[in-house]
Formats: C-alpha cells, structure tokens, sequence
C-alpha cells in the first residue's frame, strides 16, 4: 500500500510542469485590457490622449448612451497625430495619468 501511494505522489509532483507556469504568465499577460479610440491630442513629449467611446445601456431607462474616456497613453517615438485611430493596451503606472501605453497605430488621420 506505502509503494502505492509513493508512486502517486510522485505522479502528483511530475503532474506540476514548467509549462504549466508558462500558462500562468500568459494568462495574467492576456488580462491587460486592450482599448481603440482616436487621439484627441499629441501636444506632449512621448504621451498622446486617446478618447474612447463606450455604448452602455442605461440601467433605468434601456436607451444606449456614450460614454467618453480620456487615457493617457505612452507614445515612444511620438509617431501618432491628432485624429489616428489607435489601439492602447493597459500598462503599470509610467506617470501620474500615465496607464495606458500605444500598441499600435490602425488608420491615420486624413
């Protein structure tokens, strides 16, 4: 019985793998949210304002209304301009209004 359940713990143990925390990583990477909106303004040294627009419903009275964020987000090279559509991702905090960092930019302003 003591050989038995020595080979199962052994096999509980192995069960535990370095992939398996790979996962964990990626999981908690993926959790990041990630937001589109249009930069309202490019004024700052490596930070844009990106606007995002957010349709909820309304609790009480069931009508879609739109509610606007304003995030600050860390542009490295300062590549986006007022009016390009652009993709933020949540970030550690960079400044005081800083969470927010550029990913990408999608269409730019015409």
């Amino acid at each position: 019985m003591s050989d038995q359940s020595s080979d199962q713990a052994t096999q509980d143990a192995s069960a535990v793998t370095p992939e398996g925390d790979q996962d964990g990583d990626q999981a908690r990477m993926n959790a990041r949210k990630v937001r589109e909106g249009i930069v309202a303004s490019a004024a700052m040294d490596k930070t844009v304002v990106v606007e995002v627009v957010e349709r909820v419903r309304h609790a009480r009275y069931a009508k879609t209304v739109q509610r606007t964020k304003r995030l600050y987000a860390h542009d490295v090279d300062n590549q986006a301009r007022v009016g390009d559509r652009v993709r933020v991702q949540e970030t550690r905090p960079l400044s005081k209004l800083k969470r927010w960092r550029l990913l990408e930019i999608l269409e730019r302003a015409r």
